[in-house]
C-alpha cells in the first residue's frame, strides 16, 4: 500500500459514511499532517464535528502508510469509549481488511472469582488476583537447575523476554484439570461450576486448592486455574479478534468467551492488545503508573495516540499521579515488618532463616528494625499533628467529638505559596530519619515481603508499596508538589474505636502533584504523534502550555523541536435554533452574594445581588421544556432550587452530592414526563459527558465562574507551581479561571446536540461579559463570543418569549 497524501483525500476509504460533516474532512486531513511530522495536532471540535471518526480515520490512514504499527485510544468517559468501538465496527464494515481493536477494562471486571464474590471481603480483588498470580506461577515452574525460575511479581514477569519459558505447560494443564469438578457430579456443563458474565466455567465454584502431588506440600496453597490454563496454552489466547463485531472485542465478548474456555479474562484481553491495531482504553492506561504497565510493551514512537475529552487532562493526571497512604496502611506497614522481626526473635533458626532471605536482597535485620521503628514514629507524629490541628479549630472537641464538622480537611505541610521543605520530613531529619533511611524503605519494603511469602507465612504485606511512596515522597520535590495531610469525614463505629478524632475521620498522608505537564510531556515525548482533542480546548495556547504540548513544540538544546499545532472548529448546526446570552448581573461572589443559609425567608427581599440571580433565574426556568441551571456548588443550587420551586409553575428537581445510581435516579426523572428545572452545581456530574439529546434538555443556564475553592491549599500550591513554570502574571489563570470557563462552556454544551435540536444558552453573571473587571470574556473562542447577546436581566423575559414565539 503507498503513501496516499492527505490532500489528495487517500483516507475517504477509512471513513465509513457517504460524506464527512463541515470540518471533518479539514480534521480528518490536520491529524495526519501531525501524523505524518510526527507531532501532535490538539483540536477543539464541538458536538457535530465528528471528532471521533476523523480521528480514527486518520489513524487508519497513517497505519496504512507505514508511519505507525498502531493507534491508542484513551478517554475518561464511557460513553465516549463506547462511541470508539461503535465507529471502528463501522469503519472496518467497509474494509476488506478491517482493522483488529480492541476495548480494555480493567482486571476487578474481569476476574471470575472477584465477579462471582469469592474472594474472602478483607482485601481487593487486585490484590488477590496477583496473589493467586504468584502461587500459580510457583507451582507452573519448570524442573531445571534448582533455581527459582518463577517470577515474584507481575512487574518481574513483563521483564522476561519471549524467549525466556520458565513454565511447565504440562504442569499448568495438570493444575487446570485439577479444578474441574468431579465427572460423576456433574450432569451437564453448567451444575457444580462457576459461571459468570453469562458463561460457564469448567471449573469448580470455590477456589482450589493444589494437588499435594504438584504443590509437594502439606499445605498446598490456592491457586487459578484460570491462569494455569494460560500457562498451558504457552501464555496465548484460545479467542481471537474474530470473535467481536466486525474484528473488534470488548469485555462483552472476550470474558465470557475466555471464562468458557476457562482461561483468565484479564490475560486474554493483554494477548489480543499486543496483536491489536487499535487500542481503546481510559486515562489509567496512558498515565496512571500503575496500570500503564498493561500497555508498557506498546507504547513507543510507532504508536499514534488519540486523547479524547482532553479538557480534563489536567484534573485527572494530577490526581493520578499524587500519591496517598492512609493511616492504617501505615499501621499495617509496620505490622508487617514486625511480623518478620517476631518471627526472627522466637529462635535462633528463625532469626538465621530470616536473615539469610534478606541478605539476598542485601538487607540487614538491624535496617528492618530501624524502618518499623521509623514508622511507628510517624504515626504517632501524625497523631498528635492532626490534634493539634483539631484543638485550633474546634476547641472541646475531644469532650464532644459530635461537633467535628462533617467534611474532609487538607492539613498542609508547607506554606502552599512558598518552596520550603514540609514539616514531616523536617521533623525526621531531626529525629534521626535521614534521606539515606527514606530511600531504603522499598528495598526493605520488598525484601520483607518476599521473606514473608519464601518463609511461608500467612500474611498479605503492603510494606513494600508503602515504602516506595515513602521514597517518592522523600525524592520529590517541593515546588512541584504538596505534601498534606487528608482528614477524609468516615464516621466510625464507636464501639471500636476510642473517644479520637478517628470517631469522625481517617488520616492519611498525601504527596499532592501541582504541575503535571511535566509528566505528560513524557508521556507524548516518548509515543510518535497523535490528536488531542474536546469540544472545550480553548484557550488552545494556554492548553500547550499546560499539556506539555508546547515544551515539546519549542525544543531545546538537547532535543528537536517536534511539530505541534492547533485547531478550533465552530459549532455547525442552524444558528437559527439557538438563543445565546450574557446576562450582565454583579459578579455572584461570596462577598456579593452573602451565605445563602441567612438569607431572608422566601417573599422578602434578598441583598440586591441574590435580587438580580433571582430574577434571571425565573426568567430562564419558566423556558419551555426542561431547564438545567449550573450553580457555583451544592449550596447555592440549594438556595436556587428553594426559589425556583416556588416561582415557577414546574417541578424542581435539586442535585446534590450523592452516589452515581441516585444522580442516575434524578436524571431519569428529569428526562420523563412535561418540562422540570433541575438545578446542579456546575462542578457536579450531570453539567459533563451527559448526552441530553432530543428533547431531554431546552434551557441551560450557568451561574458564576465555577472557580474550584481559591482558599484550599492544593489550590494555592497549584497556583503556586504554575507561577514558576508559566509566569506569576498568568497563574490564576492557568491554573483556575480557563478551567472552570471550559467548565461552564461543557455545560452549556449539553443543549445542542443535533442539527434539528432548538435550545437557549446562558452565562448568567458580569465576568461573562467583555470589559468587566476581571471578565473571562477573551476566555471563550472567537466563533462563541459572536454568538452570545449581552443584556440585564429585566430584558431576558422578553427575549425568551420571541425566541420560543418564533413562528
Amino acid at each position: 500500500m503507498g503513501d496516499s497524501a492527505a490532500d489528495e483525500r487517500g483516507w475517504e476509504e477509512y471513513f465509513a459514511f457517504d460524506e464527512p460533516y463541515a470540518n471533518q474532512g479539514d480534521a480528518i486531513e490536520r491529524a495526519i499532517e501531525a501524523g505524518q511530522a510526527r507531532g501532535y495536532l490538539a483540536m477543539e471540535g464541538p458536538c457535530g464535528t465528528g471528532k471521533t471518526m476523523a480521528a480514527l480515520t486518520a489513524g487508519a490512514h497513517l497505519l496504512d502508510a507505514g508511519h505507525y504499527e498502531r493507534i491508542v485510544v484513551v478517554t475518561p468517559v464511557k460513553q465516549q469509549l463506547q462511541q470508539f468501538v461503535t465507529d471502528l465496527r463501522a469503519m472496518n464494515a467497509g474494509l476488506d481488511e478491517p482493522l483488529r481493536g480492541i476495548s480494555l477494562v480493567g482486571k476487578r471486571d474481569l476476574c471470575p472469582y472477584g465477579r462471582e464474590g469469592i474472594f474472602p471481603e478483607d482485601g481487593s480483588v487486585h490484590d488477590r488476583c496477583e496473589d493467586l498470580r504468584e502461587n500459580t506461577a510457583r507451582l507452573v515452574e519448570a524442573e531445571g537447575d534448582g533455581t527459582d525460575h518463577a517470577p515474584a511479581s507481575a512487574a518481574i514477569e513483563a521483564e522476561l523476554g519471549d524467549d525466556e519459558q520458565w513454565w511447565d505447560p504440562q504442569i499448568a494443564s495438570d493444575l487446570a484439570a485439577a479444578a474441574r469438578p468431579d465427572a460423576r457430579d456433574q450432569q451437564r456443563l453448567g451444575e457444580g461450576t462457576l459461571g459468570t458474565a453469562g458463561a460457564d466455567s469448567p471449573y469448580r465454584p470455590s477456589q482450589p486448592a493444589a494437588p499435594e502431588e504438584i504443590a509437594e506440600s502439606d499445605d498446598p496453597p490456592l491457586y487459578c486455574p484460570f491462569e494455569a490454563d494460560w500457562y498451558a496454552r504457552n501464555t496465548g489466547s484460545p479467542i481471537d479478534f474474530g470473535v467481536g463485531e466486525h474484528s473488534v472485542v470488548t469485555a462483552e465478548e472476550y470474558l465470557p468467551a475466555s471464562v468458557e474456555y476457562g482461561t483468565c479474562p484479564h490475560r486474554a484481553m493483554s494477548v489480543l492488545l499486543e496483536a491489536a491495531d487499535v487500542v481503546i482504553g481510559n486515562y489509567n492506561h496512558l498515565f496512571d503508573p500503575q496500570t500503564r504497565p498493561l500497555l508498557a510493551s506498546i507504547l513507543d514512537e510507532d504508536t499514534f495516540v488519540v486523547v479524547d475529552e482532553a479538557h480534563r487532562l489536567e484534573e485527572r493526571v494530577r490526581d493520578l499521579l499524587s500519591d496517598r497512604v492512609g493511616r492504617q496502611t501505615l499501621t499495617q506497614a509496620s505490622n508487617d515488618l514486625n511480623f518478620l522481626l517476631q518471627r526472627a526473635r522466637q529462635s535462633d533458626d528463625h532469626r538465621q532463616q530470616v536473615e539469610e532471605v534478606l541478605a539476598a536482597r542485601e538487607v540487614p535485620l538491624a535496617a528492618v528494625e530501624q524502618a518499623q521503628q521509623f514508622y511507628d514514629d510517624v504515626l504517632d507524629w501524625l497523631d498528635d499533628r492532626v490534634r493539634s490541628y483539631l484543638d485550633g479549630e474546634f476547641e472541646g472537641w475531644r469532650t464532644d467529638p459530635d461537633q467535628l464538622p462533617q467534611r474532609d480537611h487538607e492539613i498542609p505541610l508547607r506554606d502552599p505559596e512558598t518552596v520550603e521543605q514540609d514539616v514531616l520530613t523536617e521533623w525526621a531529619e531531626r529525629e534521626g530519619y535521614d534521606g539515606g533511611l527514606w530511600r531504603s524503605l522499598p528495598k526493605i519494603g520488598a525484601a520483607v515481603e518476599e521473606a514473608i511469602d519464601t518463609l511461608g507465612l500467612a500474611r498479605t504485606p503492603v510494606c513494600a508499596a508503602v515504602g516506595t511512596i515513602a521514597g517518592q515522597w522523600w525524592e520529590r520535590d517541593h515546588a512541584g508538589f504538596l505534601r498534606e495531610i487528608e482528614l477524609e469525614h468516615a464516621p466510625a463505629d464507636e464501639r471500636h474505636v476510642d473517644a479520637d478524632y478517628e470517631v469522625a475521620y481517617t488520616a492519611g498522608l498525601l504527596c499532592y502533584n501541582c504541575m503535571p505537564s511535566t509528566a505528560l510531556r513524557n508521556v507524548f515525548d516518548d509515543l510518535g504523534g497523535g490528536v488531542l482533542m474536546s469540544a472545550t480546548l480553548e484557550p488552545l495556547d494556554v492548553f500547550q502550555h499546560v499539556s506539555g504540548l508546547s515544551f515539546l513544540r519549542d525544543g531545546g538544546p538537547d532535543r528537536d523541536p517536534r511539530f505541534v499545532k492547533a485547531a478550533t472548529y465552530r459549532l455547525t448546526f442552524p444558528a437559527d435554533n439557538r438563543a445565546s446570552y450574557l446576562v450582565d448581573c454583579r459578579p455572584f461572589t461570596a462577598r456579593n452574594r452573602g451565605d445563602p443559609e441567612s438569607m431572608r425567608p422566601l417573599g422578602e427581599a434578598w441583598n440586591p445581588t441574590r435580587d438580580e440571580y433571582a430574577h434571571a433565574l425565573r426568567a430562564l426556568a419558566r423556558s419551555p421544556g426542561n431547564v438545567l441551571v449550573a450553580m457555583p456548588n451544592y449550596r447555592e443550587a440549594a438556595w436556587a432550587g428553594a426559589y425556583l420551586d416556588d416561582a415557577v409553575d414546574k417541578p424542581v428537581l435539586v442535585d446534590e452530592s450523592s452516589s452515581n445510581d441516585a444522580t442516575n435516579r434524578l436524571k431519569q426523572r428529569f428526562y420523563d414526563g412535561p418540562g422540570k428545572v433541575l438545578v446542579t452545581s456546575a462542578r457536579g456530574t450531570l453539567t459533563e459527558g451527559v448526552d441530553y439529546d432530543g428533547e431531554k434538555l431546552s434551557t441551560c443556564a450557568v451561574v458564576g465562574i465555577p472557580l474550584v475553592n481559591i482558599g484550599s491549599p492544593r489550590v494555592r500550591g497549584v497556583k503556586r507551581a504554575y507561577g514558576d513554570a508559566f509566569g506569576d502574571d498568568v497563574a490564576f489563570e492557568y491554573a483556575l479561571t480557563v478551567p472552570a470557563v471550559r467548565r461552564a462552556r461543557q455545560a452549556i454544551g449539553r443543549v445542542i446536540r443535533g442539527a434539528e435540536e432548538v435550545g437557549v444558552r446562558a452565562f448568567v453573571g458580569r465576568r461573562y461579559c467583555p470589559e468587566a473587571r476581571h471578565s473571562v470574556y477573551e476566555f471563550l473562542p472567537e466563533n462563541e463570543r459572536e454568538e452570545f447577546t449581552q443584556l440585564t436581566p429585566e430584558f431576558l423575559a422578553d427575549q425568551l418569549d420571541r425566541f420560543w414565539d418564533r413562528p
